[in-house]
């Protein structure tokens, strides 16, 4: 799952950025709206976290142009703010934000309202995928092969995750990088690599994860 934040308090945006992170999503920053706007977010990312109270350009408007784009709008919207009474959230909700946490929060509730904002916008994934043996439970945050259980890095989960998701095709390296990392990731980097390594060692023998010379991978 792909998170943009966008939040001008730095210390905080880099907080939920990392936070998220240690949960399995690959997250991106920008800390005003005009940053926030100059992103190409439609098709690129699951879920933005919106500060309200931006500067340069206020959320409001950044949360309006991206809910009125004319393009199919799978981005779900979660936002922040100070203001947290009761007419404050439905301003928020009625300029088309799908969710509204009020400031200071629980990181493990805004982590929980993101992560069921992303199952929106996969609405069509299989809720259990299963490939060779392995068994992979979105929802629950569960593997397993032959019925023996798992525990996986959320790195190593959203790489098997997505190899399950292509029932048998090819992944690309780069495609991986840009599904389970975020856009700080060094396309020359063995972070692929290293992640793969892990993850089969844990699914164990004989393996199931088959590289193709110079393309990507594949569970057969």
């Amino acid at each position: 799952m792909r998170v943009l934040v966008v939040e001008d308090e730095t210390l905080l945006a880099d907080t939920i950025a990392e936070g998220l992170r240690d949960r399995g999503f690959a997250v991106d920053v920008v800390y005003d709206g005009q940053a926030a706007l100059d992103r190409q977010v439609l098709g690129v990312y699951d879920v933005a976290v919106l500060d309200r109270d931006l500067p340069r350009v206020h959320g409001d408007e950044v949360c309006r142009a991206w809910t009125s784009a004319t393009e199919p709008r799978a981005l779900r919207i979660l936002m922040l703010t100070a203001a947290s009474a009761v007419p404050d959230r439905v301003a928020g909700l009625e300029l088309g934000a799908d969710d509204y946490l009020g400031k200071p929060f629980a990181f493990a509730e805004l982590a929980a309202r993101v992560r069921a904002l992303g199952r929106r916008t996969r609405a069509a994934t299989p809720p259990v995928l299963t490939r060779a043996g392995v068994r992979l439970d979105p929802a629950r945050r569960e593997v397993t092969r032959d019925d023996m259980p798992i525990r996986l890095s959320p790195k190593e989960f959203a790489v098997l995750e997505e190899l399950l998701l292509a029932d048998g095709a090819v992944i690309p390296t780069e495609w991986l990088l840009d599904k389970a990392w975020d856009e700080n990731a060094d396309p020359f980097t063995n972070a692929v690599r290293v992640t793969m390594t892990g993850l089969r060692r844990k699914l164990g023998v004989p393996w199931v994860i088959e590289t193709v010379q110079g393309v990507g991978y594949r569970i057969p």
